[in-house]
């Protein structure tokens, strides 16, 4: 079976959630006998030495692309790109319609590079798999506000291509519908009725996770040695919201002492990443705060961090799923999260970590307090978390889900095909 995916960004400089997800999941496809073909737009700049997709011998197709907005700078333009921004490619529609063999297509991006796999599928008879990784309708305002401030000023000249592509109707056309988020789900089911909409979670090697690198951790990052390890793993922007965890350090150490932040992923939003500085310097926080800079996917240094932690904070202001739950989880590690749809949906209050409220952080640092006072229950919760992802999570249990049902896709479109 050969399937092409669509990703609007694959970046290994910029690596993060999606990208994982997707990376394992083609890896898991493999597995089970499906042949991924990753299509995904070329870098201004390549990253030669670090592709992990080519690592595990995966066939990557690059496309050109544009972001279709006059009047922006080279940050706003960026950081557009970094956060999702609304592409367009007619090469993609080209070297869609030529790769042979192909028998579906699933895209990872939704808008204008959606909706050219949109035209190219309904064109080929070939079933169209959508995902939606960032979130759709379940999304915060205030999310969907910074999202839209990039562009801001510029003039979209994108829009008469979108509009004849019909990519405001991607939803309405596609086979499949797949979100790793139960409200958005139910969301998605109640503006599109008539879809087959499922909750697909992602997945994690959970083997990969076992082994002991605390070590490699140790090495490389000495100031590790006799901290408590408050983790937060994620790319450094607003949506991530790790400026509100900065926030709390001051409590954080008359409570706990010995309490070291650890941030590890690449800044998306360079005036977001220097403002979180200037306020660690104002603070006077250097010594109890940690960056290591984006890690590669599987680097036993990030496995170390999570092994080593005592717990993996997400302060995010929107999660849809939350991948490094599962991570932390497969770590041995309790996770202390903001009430956000992912994190909801997968943490059982007090038996595999815990959920607290942005705007009440007194119910946060007692979350802390309980983890950092008791080692036994700390490691219960880590234990259960481990337990639900070799169970539920798996990631080669994930994907052969998936072949089965783009195995009951390709046959309905025969199907049709044969009766027309």
């Amino acid at each position: 079976m050969r399937v092409a995916h669509i990703l609007r960004k694959y970046d290994a400089t910029e690596w993060g959630g999606t990208e994982t997800a997707i990376h394992r999941l083609t890896t898991g496809l493999a597995a089970n006998g499906v042949r991924s073909l990753v299509f995904a737009p070329e870098l201004a700049r390549r990253d030669l030495a670090m592709d992990p997709f080519a690592a595990v011998g995966g066939a990557l197709r690059r496309f050109r692309a544009v972001l279709p907005v006059w009047g922006l700078s080279a940050e706003r333009r960026r950081r557009m790109i970094a956060v999702g921004g609304n592409v367009i490619s007619l090469q993609l529609l080209r070297q869609l319609w030529r790769e042979p063999g192909l028998e579906l297509v699933h895209s990872h991006a939704l808008g204008r590079l959606g909706a050219i796999a949109q035209a190219v599928a309904r064109a080929r008879r070939w079933p169209l798999v959508l995902s939606v990784h960032g979130g759709a309708y379940d999304l915060p305002a205030s999310v969907q506000r910074d999202l839209r401030l990039p562009g801001a000023g510029g003039w979209d000249w994108g829009k008469p291509l979108g509009f004849l592509l019909r990519a405001r109707r991607l939803f309405s056309t596609a086979d499949a519908i797949l979100t790793s988020n139960p409200r958005e789900a139910a969301l998605i089911r109640e503006r599109h009725p008539d879809r087959r909409v499922i909750v697909q979670p992602h997945g994690v090697p959970a083997a990969d996770f076992a082994p002991d690198q605390r070590a490699a951790a140790f090495a490389a990052y000495p100031r590790l040695q006799d901290r408590q390890v408050l983790f937060l793993p994620g790319r450094i922007d607003p949506v991530k919201n790790q400026h509100w965890l900065v926030e709390q350090a001051a409590e954080l150490a008359r409570r706990h002492p010995r309490v070291l932040l650890v941030f590890s992923g690449a800044v998306t939003d360079q005036a977001y990443g220097d403002a979180l500085q200037a306020r660690i310097g104002r603070d006077g926080l250097e010594q109890r705060v940690l960056f290591t800079g984006q890690l590669p996917p599987g680097d036993p240094r990030f496995i170390g961090l999570l092994q080593a932690a005592h717990a993996v904070v997400l302060p995010s202001l929107s999660e849809t799923f939350g991948l490094v739950i599962l991570e932390a989880w497969a770590a041995g590690t309790p996770t202390l999260c903001s009430r956000t749809s992912g994190p909801t949906a997968l943490i059982e209050e007090g038996r595999n970590g815990f959920l607290f409220d942005l705007d009440a952080p007194n119910g946060f640092h007692a979350a802390v307090d309980q983890l950092l006072a008791d080692p036994g229950h700390r490691a219960t919760l880590g234990a259960e978390g481990r337990r639900r992802v070799v169970a539920d999570f798996d990631t080669h249990r994930i994907a052969g889900h998936l072949r089965q049902l783009y195995a009951e896709l390709i046959e309905e479109k025969h199907a049709l095909r044969h009766s027309a």
